[in-house]
């Protein structure tokens, strides 16, 4: 029995399709039809019912499938342990570095389909288009996010935080409500900075900002330190570090607290089984 076969089977069963199977091994598909008739005649079993119309699992090939995927993933990190590099994942976002993104990379390191995460630090909008054209394997997207030329599962939920000015009138509260913040004071970066997070923010604000957005967050970071009325609202994972310790602001949760949504996107083509993992990857 040949590990080549096997992954010939998952991908069949991902797809449920001989033609897109083949697409995706980049083969023809009287090849993919002579492994998965070769691996029956081994077994002894058959693995798939296949009509004109439809494919699908035989109870004995959801037995094979799941135990197909078990030898596959234990072959992979033999590979690894050997010397032979991971699978490269893409990976799309922002110029910060999460907790989060940090155990999900571990996570995707050590599942059951080893892989290499490559960080690649992109806008929004570069990160959407490099997914749909095949540049990126899935992105991370904070906020408000629908689009019918990729694929958008919602990840983890995160909580909004108010970053203000240490001389900021609220600054002594242990919490703040979004109804007891000036809206003078109101900074938000440009929406074409990161369209899906600031139309996450704008809804969950009880009044329209008076004053019109500008600039990138670190513009926006900076220009509330210097105002003492100055404020503004960032998701708690994206605030690192060093901003978060900055000796001109300070950040607060909200009471009530607001979340926003985090989401990962992938192409229309990725199979369910890997959606599935990256999000369990970045998932609580």
């Amino acid at each position: 029995m040949e590990l080549r076969a096997l992954q010939y089977f998952v991908t069949v069963a991902e797809e449920l399709h001989f033609g897109r199977a083949a697409q995706r091994l980049g083969i023809v598909q009287p090849a993919v039809s002579q492994q998965i008739a070769r691996l029956e005649r081994e077994l002894g079993v058959r693995l798939l019912d296949r009509t004109s119309r439809r494919v699908r699992l035989t109870p004995a090939g959801e037995r094979v499938l799941a135990a197909s995927r078990k030898t596959l993933a234990a072959a992979a990190r033999v590979r690894v342990v050997a010397g032979e590099p991971a699978a490269v994942l893409r990976i799309g976002v922002a110029s910060c570095v999460t907790r989060r993104l940090d155990r999900a990379v571990g996570r995707l390191s050590d599942g059951e389909r080893p892989a290499e995460p490559k960080l690649v630090d992109l806008p929004v909008a570069a990160r959407l288009d490099a997914v749909r054209d095949g540049e990126l394997d899935l992105a991370l997207v904070r906020g408000a996010l629908t689009s019918s030329a990729v694929a958008v599962v919602r990840a983890w939920s995160e909580p909004l935080h108010a970053v203000l000015a240490h001389e900021h009138p609220a600054a002594r509260k242990s919490a703040v409500s979004l109804h007891d913040l000036d809206p003078r004071g109101l900074r938000l970066p440009a929406r074409d900075s990161d369209a899906p997070l600031h139309d996450a923010i704008l809804a969950a604000l009880p009044v329209t900002p008076l004053r019109t957005p500008t600039g990138d967050l670190l513009n926006v970071l900076f220009e509330v330190g210097r105002d003492p009325e100055g404020w503004t609202l960032v998701p708690a994972e994206q605030l690192d570090e060093s901003r978060s310790r900055s000796e001109r602001l300070l950040r607060m949760p909200l009471d009530p607290p607001v979340t926003v949504d985090g989401h990962i996107v992938t192409s229309l083509a990725t199979p369910q089984p890997c959606v599935a993992s990256y999000v369990a990857a970045f998932a609580d």
